[in-house]
Formats: C-alpha cells, structure tokens, sequence
C-alpha cells in the first residue's frame, strides 16, 4: 500500500476538470457564465472542431484587475464571494474559482482582458501549470478567453469525445441556454468561420421564437405568477403541440438552468390531466426566490439545486401551471390573440344556426336550400370589429352539421371548426366530476329496474368491503348472490351510461387500488374512466341544439381543448385556410 501524499495542482485541476469540463460544451458554459457575471452586454463566440480545436469567448464585461490576472487561474480563487455566508446566499452564476484553471490544465488557454480606464490590455497564456508573465495586448473594454486543443494532454479523455458535429450540438445547447437566461443580452455564435447565430437584446418573447422557433412560440401560454416572495414567469406549451422528447424544456432558477427532480415533477404533474401518455410538455420558465432559499452548490456542474422549503416550491410551480392550463378552454385564448374579422367576409347571423328542419335539396332552386339552411337573406350582416357586438359569434361558434356521426362542423368568425364530439364531450363530463367530488356531491340516480350481472368472487366482495366509497362516487351496488351483483344506483351524470360496464370498470379500479388509492393518487384515472362511459358515442346523432348546447359547455368547461389523453378536442380551419384548398384569389 503506497503511503499518503499531497497531489500536485496540475493533477488536482485535471481530476477537477472531469468533473466540471467533461466536454467543449462545459468549458463554453463556465466562460459565458463569467461573461455574464462580469456585466457584459455583448458576447462574441467562436468555435472550431466542435469546440475541441478553439473555444473563444469575448465580452465588454467589466474585464480583470491586471495584477490579478494570474490570480483568475489559480485554483479556488474567485471574486464572487469571500465568505460561508456568502456561499448561503449565492447570486453569481459561479463562486467556485475552479472553472478557469480546470480548462488550463487540459488546454492550451489565453486570457486577455482590459479596464476602463486602462491604456491598453493585458494578456496571459498557460499550458497545465505554466503562467506567462502578463503583457501588453491589443482589446477593447472586456475579456476574451481563448481555449485551444482541449485534452492535448489527456489523451484518453479526449478518445472519448464524440464527432465534431455532435460536440457543436452539445455546444450550441450550452449557448442556448445562456441566450434564454439573458434576452436582454446580445451574442454570436460561429463555428468553423461560419456565423449561425445573431441575437441582438429583446424581448424575452422574441428571444423563445429565434430560439425555440415561432411555431414553439406561437403554441404556447405567457405566464406570470407572484406569490410569497416566488415569482414564476416564462411561457408553456399547449397541450395539443407537446414533444415525443424532452427537448425543449428550460428551467431556470434565479437565472440559472437547472435540472431537478422537485420542479420536473411539479411541471408533469401539471400537465398530467391534459397531456396524452408519453408525450412531453414543452416550457422556458424562470423561477426568482431569495438566493437564501436555495442551495446551489450540492452538483460539480451547478446544475441541480436544493430548495429550504422544497414542498412550498412545488406546490407554488404545480398550481401556477395548474391555473394557467386550466385556462385552455376551447375557443379560449392563447399566447396569441385569436385573429379578428376577415375583411369582405359575411358571416351569418348566430339565430340562422339554432334552427333545424327538413331540407328539400331542389336543384332548381339553390337560393331556397340557402334559405333554410342560414335562414333568411335578410339575417346575413356584415362583421363588426367589435367583439362585443349582439350578434357576433362565440369563440367555437354555433353548429352546421354532423360528419360521419363523429365530428360537429361549426362555424365561428374565424371559418371552419371541427370538434371530436367524444372527446369533446368525455373532457367536460371529467371536468364536472372533479368538481362534483371535490364538493362531495355526485348525485345518485337510482335505477326503476336495477341492472343485475355475474361477478367474480373478488368483485361481490370489494361492493361490499367499499359500499362507503361506492356511494361517495354515486354507485349503489349490492350482492343478490356469492357471484351476482346488482346495480340499483349510477351517478346522475352518467345515466346514459352502460350500467354494467361501467360498474365492471369501477370495481376493477377498487380491487386494484383499495380505497385510499382511489381517492387520492388514482383519483383522476378513477373519473377518466367514468367519464369516458358518459361521453357521447360515434354514430349517436345529434340535433344542431345538442350540437350547440355541446359548443357552449366546451367553451365554459376547464382545459376542454384537449381529452382526458392530452389529444386535440378541436381544430381551426381559417377562411384564407380554406380559400387556399380552393385556389380562390387565383
């Protein structure tokens, strides 16, 4: 056994290195995150090799003392903080002083830097342990920092490097990440002397549409939550635009992107009652709480937190996504304001919908199947750009006709809608369940003649066992044998359902999970399922008042633009939509 020794600082900084720098993308990301912590406004990247041959970074941050130039690449030296106390309250995005000479001991790195005020800048080189003495170099106000042959000198760590093409990938994450954290900011990105990326500060809004996309953008939900000394702001994706990956989720806690367990379950709890099963919820979110709150110093990378009271701050993020989603109403707003009136266009009177009758198609006399079907001439009018006019039409407007006893044709100010009557219908139904429960009311209907069926053992025992549970859901089952039971009582809600099947799925629920289960983590699933029983059924018709009547609920009921599975309820075809399919204009 060989005897215990001091290892040498160029040994120390490689170990450090594997942690903090495993590859060009954590290198990238400590130096734009001094850039940042410097002040700057404007930085300045390029790479080369995917970030293995050159990594470098320029700002017009605040720049380095010259005398302590050298000092910045000494190991655990930093400005960010001098004290424990400081460390309890972290507001720098780094204060562990290891980055700089971690990078220097696997790289040959130069850093160049000048203050104001300063005649000119001073520049320093180091390759493993040897610092250059400082000299006169040419910069304006900042600092830049050039990394060159990442792991020339630790072969093996550089064998395991992927292509060139996946490292800029896993690079260009990294400035994605610090692009969203500051839009006030402005940064290039080029690699191999090709410019791909050009920012200039804006909005935090526009920053997600050049980064994340417009469509990404443009199907999402602004939110902007305060309470207690949190605030949670950024946008979400709807439901219906989710991802088959988690690729474009951002979470940042006071500026900083973080990947932690607590916040992702509160996202995906969140989103569990509207999104469809493997898929994932898109988001740029930011969270601001008191530096004290949080501990930012439990991962190598900074990447992971530890929150003090880690159950307020997942009830505040769940209910903050809650409230926002449960805004999505079909026909209700998104983050972009649903378009006005077009113009030239007439749209009929709400009244010329309500109505149904027999049609007589006539071929010699069109204007009369007109007539009927809208309603009189005379009940055409113009659009208004005011929406609050009496005749406008409401957001999922007012029913035409039926399509192959599945969908509802609509038409709103807008064009053509198209509605998933089940899925429509099973959404509102599940809606008025949860609040039935969580009021404790879910009305029995007690049935003229009670529905008897052959039961497993197991099943005649679990009516029994949960006969309490039964009723609080408005289920009256009772054994008239060992393996007969008898429906006499179904929710009223439910009263077009099949009494049997769905008592069979009820008690299969219960014999699974007990009732405890039932009533708490399974809850949802629970009244899923009894929705599902109680939706409207393909090829059931319906007049154009149940149509309606079916419009208007959608439109007042919570998260109706999705089913209980996270799938789309209704979709939005626009008149210039339309006008496209017909080559009108042409």
């Amino acid at each position: 056994m060989r005897e215990i020794r001091v290892l040498p600082d160029l040994l120390i900084n490689q170990i450090a290195a594997g942690e903090v720098v495993d590859r060009p993308a954590s290198a990238l990301k400590e130096l734009l995150e001094n850039s940042l912590d410097a002040g700057a406004r404007d930085i300045s990247i390029q790479l080369a090799g995917g970030g293995t041959k050159l990594i470098r970074v320029d700002d017009d941050g605040c720049g380095i003392v010259r005398d302590e130039r050298a000092l910045a690449l000494a190991r655990h030296a930093t400005s960010k903080i001098a004290s424990s106390a400081d460390l309890e309250r972290v507001v720098s995005l780094g204060f562990r002083g290891e980055a700089l000479a971690s990078i220097a001991s696997v790289s040959h790195l130069t850093l160049t830097s000048r203050r104001a005020g300063e005649r000119h800048a001073w520049t320093i080189s180091a390759t493993g342990p040897e610092v250059s003495a400082a000299a006169p170099a040419s910069l304006a106000t900042g600092t830049g920092i050039e990394v060159r042959e990442l792991y020339f000198n630790t072969p093996a760590r550089r064998k395991f490097l992927k292509s060139e093409a996946t490292e800029y990938a896993h690079c260009e994450e990294a400035f994605r990440r610090i692009a969203l954290s500051r839009s006030d900011i402005g940064f290039t990105l080029q690699h191999n002397g090709r410019s791909h990326w050009h920012l200039k500060a804006q909005p935090l809004a526009e920053r997600i549409g050049a980064l994340l996309g417009d469509d990404f953008r443009g199907a999402s939900l602004a939110l902007d939550e305060m309470s207690a000394g949190l605030r949670l702001h950024g946008c979400i994706g709807l439901p219906a635009h989710s991802r088959a990956a988690r690729d474009a989720q951002y979470f940042f806690v006071n500026g900083r992107f973080v990947r932690d367990r607590l916040l992702a379950h509160a996202v995906r709890q969140a989103y569990e009652d509207v999104l469809h099963h493997e898929r994932h919820p898109a988001f740029v979110l930011f969270l601001e709480i008191d530096p004290a709150q949080v501990d930012v110093n439990v991962h190598p990378t900074k990447i992971e937190v530890r929150f003090r009271d880690a159950r307020s701050i997942h009830q505040f993020v769940f209910h903050a996504l809650n409230k926002a989603l449960a805004q999505t109403a079909a026909g209700g707003a998104t983050a972009d304001s649903p378009p006005g009136p077009i113009s030239g266009v007439t749209y009929a009177a709400p009244a010329a919908y309500t109505r149904q009758e027999t049609i007589g198609l006539g071929i010699a006399q069109p204007a009369g199947f007109y007539d009927k079907l809208f309603g009189p001439r005379a009940a055409f009018v113009p659009p208004l750009h005011s929406a609050a006019r009496e005749d406008a039409a409401p957001p999922m407007g007012f029913a035409l006709a039926q399509l192959s006893g599945i969908y509802i044709l609509a038409q709103n100010e807008q064009g053509l809608v198209v509605v998933d009557m089940h899925a429509a219908h099973e959404r509102i139904m599940y809606e008025k369940l949860k609040r039935a429960l969580d009021a404790q009311e879910i009305p029995m209907q007690p049935l003229l003649v009670p529905v008897t069926f052959p039961a497993e053992a197991l099943d005649v025992v679990a009516a029994e066992e949960h006969r309490d549970l039964l009723h609080q859901i408005g289920f009256d089952l009772a054994a008239v044998s060992p393996t007969t039971l008898a429906v006499r009582g179904i929710p009223v809600m439910l009263q077009d359902a099949d009494a049997q099947t769905l008592a069979r799925d009820v008690l299969r629920e219960v014999r699974e999970f007990g009732a405890s289960r039932v009533l708490t983590e399974r809850r949802n699933e629970l009244l899923a399922t009894m929705a599902c029983h109680a939706a409207v059924r393909a090829n059931r018709r319906l007049t154009v008042p149940e149509m309606n009547a079916l419009l208007r609920e959608m439109e007042e009921t919570e998260r109706s633009g999705q089913c209980n599975h996270g799938r789309p309820t209704w979709h939005q075809i626009s008149l210039p939509e339309l006008d496209k399919l017909f080559l009108r204009g042409r």
